[in-house]
């Protein structure tokens, strides 16, 4: 009666040791994809928002006008005198 008992506990014990791994595993993969699927998402939101905006200026004093540039190439405002 005691092998049995024994037996019948390990057994109980491993699928219950299972079960916890198979849930943890579909966990994690459920959380892998929902990650991936927000990277992928931001990275073609990225890549889509990107324009170049250009302005110019004309000076309104000065001997000679000459035309200033101003552009923004995405990492800062850039002016050209």
């Amino acid at each position: 009666m005691q092998s049995i008992r024994s037996v019948l506990f390990t057994a109980l014990a491993i699928t219950i040791t299972l079960a916890a791994f198979v849930f943890t595993a579909s966990l994690a993969l459920a959380l892998a994809g929902i990650a991936a699927v927000v990277a992928i998402g931001s990275a073609i939101a990225a890549r889509l928002n990107f324009k170049t905006a250009r302005a110019t200026a004309r000076p309104t004093s000065g001997p000679a006008p000459r035309e200033m540039r101003i552009w923004n190439d995405g990492r800062g405002t850039i002016i050209d005198l």
